[in-house]
């Protein structure tokens, strides 16, 4: 659509790049490294859709080459270091599998099987990584499964380890902070179709990898491209203190609730001096909200919490490990690291409503605010993933809401009619044109993309426009220190370019059948085309066979709403099916009228009251434009 790219790093990034300067524990490589037993025998683990991951396509990070000038110097060594990947050895029982996902799954050898820690994202990924355990230490059942939190990369692979049918039969069991389930729900399904849309700027997995392309998540190399799935827990941990006994290893857990995830859990291990921060901690500053989108999260509970589990937990600790990146070994340099995390995120939470109190508001703190040299000598608080302006505006928004209390911003005009406005304020596209290559030629770059923006959305077939606001943006993420920030401005300057990606139809299958009832009724509320069933009411009977359940479904209001338990009599339409049926139907991967016929789904009474709503559901298309209307 425009000049092709990318390009070099301008002489203003180069000169940017040139000057960072930092001086990080050299400890970390050891740390990486430390444990390697063997790495995947191909380094290519195939998915449903070709290569789910492929580790050759980051051989161009190598752990002496110097960091190219379009790439952060911070962040290239942040990138050498998740390209360690492999078997680990983290201590005697315990085995991580790291680089093969953008998360670790972590392997315990309990009396009978594998305890097995954050099945990753995918079915692929979890499979090859589980099949180099057994392969390397042995082959043994999974005997139980823990989620440590609601986030997809710490589930999504459950069924490469695992199957309904072994965790139905109880021989697998599986175990999740209480309302796993729910926040799974709210954030991988209610809000998914965006939040995958925006994820594919956070994580860039479209990009070419390279060094003027995709290096790095912060978090972990890169996502894998390949399908999820998802088994429900059988074991909520309800609250701090709760232990069990899983395959002979005695557990103690602590919940942590509306940190990193709304339903999260750190545990500890006391006959071994084993303890799990979960993601609660991790080697970069984490995101309180990422830029994907997702509940902002609460960073003063993030900080108290940590405080609790070294109060807890950090005196008997010989290691810690989390659900990405590498362990810490000894008891002095785990109690220091989370000192260093729960103040991180205190400082962060207290600053920012410190000046916000003053009646700052999010953008001007988060140019006023930047991080204490207590915090810049180490690269565990560094932000790679999350980023502090990012951070201080998650602040703001809890506290604050987005509106920052000046009338002038609470009800702007949306982007095309602004831009529309703004360049005819500036005397035309050619005029605000010439004021942007003015600032780009000083490396002005920020506000480059800003200006030219309001052209783009006001023309979006300007293609000056668009190649120059690419060119901006490309140069802001050769030099962001944050990989989440970088892969956002490349992504953005690539589908300036070259257009955003096919829409398809968005589908969450692989959760879905997963599903209690009431959570699959809200996954079609959100779908609900009111303004086509106006003035409709309707009652429907359900009977789940499989789950042995009746639901009363109604539409009143341009409204869906249940009830659990119960039927209703004179119901217009009695229905009787399983969850994976119905939920087949609801999806759009069969049909009201094939399951009918197959003698998969009976109705008695109306099936046109049913058709009112299954007809009336919105199919949501992934692909939709960003950075352009």
């Amino acid at each position: 659509m425009t000049t092709a790219g990318p390009h070099d790093a301008s002489p203003q990034t180069r000169s940017h790049n040139a000057a960072a300067s930092f001086q990080f524990d050299t400890a970390d490589f050891e740390r990486a490294s430390r444990g390697l037993i063997a790495t995947h025998p191909t380094g290519v683990i195939e998915g449903e859709f070709g290569q789910a991951w492929n580790t050759a396509k980051y051989d161009f990070i190598t752990p002496d080459a110097p960091s190219p000038d379009t790439v952060h110097p911070s962040l290239w060594r942040q990138a050498q270091l998740n390209n360690i990947h492999g078997l680990f050895e983290v201590a005697p029982g315990v085995w991580q599998a790291r680089g093969y996902d953008i998360s670790n799954i972590t392997f315990i050898a309990g009396e009978t099987g594998w305890v097995v820690i954050d099945p990753l994202t995918a079915t692929a990924t979890a499979r090859d990584c589980l099949a180099l355990a057994n392969a390397q230490l042995g082959e043994r059942p999974v005997t139980a499964v823990i989620y440590t939190h609601s986030h997809l990369d710490h589930f999504g692979g459950v069924l490469g380890v695992t199957t309904q049918a072994d965790v139905d039969a109880g021989r697998c069991r599986v175990i999740a902070p209480e309302h796993f389930m729910r926040e799974t729900v709210a954030e991988n399904l209610l809000a998914g179709n965006a939040m995958t849309r925006r994820a594919l700027y956070q994580f860039g997995p479209l990009l070419a990898p390279g060094p003027r392309g995709h290096v790095d998540c912060g978090l972990g190399k890169g996502v894998p491209l390949a399908l999820s799935g998802l088994i429900a827990p059988t074991q909520d941990i309800t609250h701090t203190g709760q232990e069990l006994v899983v395959d002979g290893i005695r557990i103690v857990f602590q919940l942590t609730p509306e940190t990193e995830a709304p339903a999260e859990m750190n545990f500890f291990f006391p006959d071994h001096g084993w303890l799990c921060m979960a993601e609660n901690c991790s080697h970069n500053m984490h995101n309180l909200v990422p830029i994907r989108g997702a509940q902002v999260r609460d960073s003063l509970a993030w900080s108290t919490y940590i405080d609790q589990a070294i109060e807890l937990f950090a005196a008997d600790t010989a290691v810690m490990f989390t659900s990405h990146h590498w362990p810490r070994w000894g008891s002095d340099d785990v109690r220091g690291f989370l000192i260093q995390q729960r103040d991180l995120y205190r400082w962060i939470h207290d600053q920012t409503l410190r000046l916000a109190n003053h009646g700052h508001t999010a953008p001007e703190i988060a140019d006023m605010l930047s991080l204490p040299a207590e915090f810049r000598t180490e690269s565990h608080t560094t932000g790679y993933y999350g980023h502090l302006v990012h951070n201080i505006k998650a602040v703001y928004q809890r506290y604050l809401s987005w509106y920052d209390g000046n009338p002038a911003r609470l009800h702007p005009h949306p982007p095309v009619e602004a831009g529309t406005r703004y360049v005819d304020l500036a005397g035309g596209a050619d005029a605000l044109l010439a004021k942007a290559r003015i600032a780009y030629d000083s490396g002005d770059y920020r506000w480059v993309t800003e200006l030219v923006n309001h052209l783009v959305f006001a023309d979006p077939t300007n293609l000056a426009a668009r190649a120059l606001q690419a060119d901006a943006l490309e140069q802001l993420g050769y030099q962001s220190e944050s990989a989440t920030f970088r892969n956002a401005y490349l992504m953005g300057a690539q589908e300036l370019r070259s257009g955003p990606p096919p829409r398809y139809p968005a589908a969450r299958r692989g959760l879905v059948r997963a599903l209690p009832i009431d959570q699959l009724f809200n996954t079609m509320a959100v779908r609900l085309l009111a303004d086509e069933v106006a003035g409709v009411q309707i009652t429907i009977n359900c009977t789940f066979t499989d789950l042995d359940e009746q639901w009363l479904l109604g539409m009143s209001n341009r409204t869906l709403h249940y009830v659990a338990g119960r039927h209703e009599p004179g119901a217009d339409v009695n229905i009787t099916t399983t969850r994976e049926v119905f939920s087949a139907v609801v999806a759009g991967e069969t049909t009201l009228d094939i399951a009918v016929g197959a003698g998969e789904l009976i109705v008695e009474g109306e099936i046109a009251a049913l058709r009112q709503i299954l007809d009336h559901l919105d199919v949501f298309m992934g692909g939709f434009t960003i950075v352009e209307p």
